[in-house]
């Protein structure tokens, strides 16, 4: 589908507010301002970003422990999640859930997880429900590498595959599993072939290329939603950053990640040049897309700095068990 000026526009606004939204969550935990450990997504905004433009918004996705990108991309209020890092009764879970466990029902974002591979099993049962209700709604279901050996993956996916469910299960392969490389622990050469044990089409994109993510999951949307069941896709991309603030990145090269910052790779620039070079986008036009997505962040931090604490006796409420 041909994408309008201001469309594009706004795809690339998304980028950034995820980039800066990050920004500042590194930076309130070093000073000590956010409740509990956060993990940023620097350098894969363009997956989440991609993905999503293809979605309604009652569609549903999952996200992960690395899941501000997911929310912000299918529509969060960045106040509200900044609110929630910092604990406050403003938040999305009003201050209980902290950064692994933003959700908005009202847009589809059924939670990030803190489990790894926690997310892979509630898409599917997002996907199996708008089957049941004779809906045409899809399900993304996002996950790393590493999570892709976790077994729920292959008793999901064999439902899925069995039921034809609407489904995409969308594989962010950033190279790294917590705290090592993922490779090692790989012993299929591509990703997509584990899609084949599941019986589903699997296919490989650069996740760095917004356009590119886009036009793959948006195919498999299509696919899911006229009833042609599940697809598998993996998105080739980098985390720049470490598994949680303050890891000391031991366990790989120091210049990796540079190489990954590059113009020829970060996602970012990448668009940029893109939008510039291809769709008639001046470089005074991105320099303000870029400051409109900072004034959203720091209004964001205002808003969650200003905001109430829970009151105690609120402890006990929204808690199930």
């Amino acid at each position: 589908m041909e994408l309008s000026h201001q469309q594009l526009a706004d795809l690339y606004y998304r980028l950034w507010l995820i980039r800066l939204f990050d920004a500042a969550a590194r930076r309130l935990f070093m000073e000590n301002k956010l409740r509990g450990t956060t993990h940023t997504y620097t350098g894969q905004e363009a997956v989440a970003v991609g993905a999503c433009s293809v979605l309604r918004p009652d569609d549903y996705i999952t996200s992960t422990h690395r899941g501000h990108g997911h929310v912000l991309a299918k529509g969060g209020d960045p106040r509200r999640m900044m609110a929630e890092l910092l604990g406050k009764a403003t938040g999305y879970c009003k201050g209980k859930g902290g950064s692994m466990h933003i959700a908005d029902l009202d847009i589809g974002v059924l939670g990030a997880n803190g489990i790894v591979g926690g997310g892979i099993g509630i898409a599917t049962g997002a996907a199996y429900s708008a089957t049941v209700r004779g809906t045409d709604q899809v399900a993304i279901c996002f996950f790393g590498d590493g999570a892709s050996n976790q077994g729920i993956l292959m008793e999901a996916g064999n439902m899925a595959a069995l039921w034809r469910l609407p489904i995409i299960y969308l594989c962010e392969e950033n190279q790294y599993a917590e705290f090592s490389p993922s490779r090692p622990f790989m012993a299929v050469e591509k990703l997509e072939q584990k899609a084949a044990a599941f019986g589903m089409p699997g296919v490989t994109v650069d996740g760095n290329d917004l356009l590119a993510v886009r036009r793959v999951v948006g195919e498999a949307v299509a696919r899911a939603r006229a009833g042609d069941g599940p697809t598998f896709v993996v998105a080739q991309t980098y985390r720049v950053e470490g598994h949680t603030v303050g890891d000391p990145l031991t366990y790989r090269p120091p210049e990796e990640a540079e190489q990954w910052r590059s113009p020829e790779r970060d996602p970012i620039q990448r668009f940029g040049r893109k939008l510039v070079d291809d769709f008639g986008f001046t470089s005074a036009e991105l320099k303000g897309l870029h400051e409109q997505a900072q004034q959203t962040i720091d209004e964001a931090i205002r808003f969650a700095e200003e905001s109430p604490e829970p009151e105690p006796a609120d402890l006990w409420e929204d808690v199930l068990a």
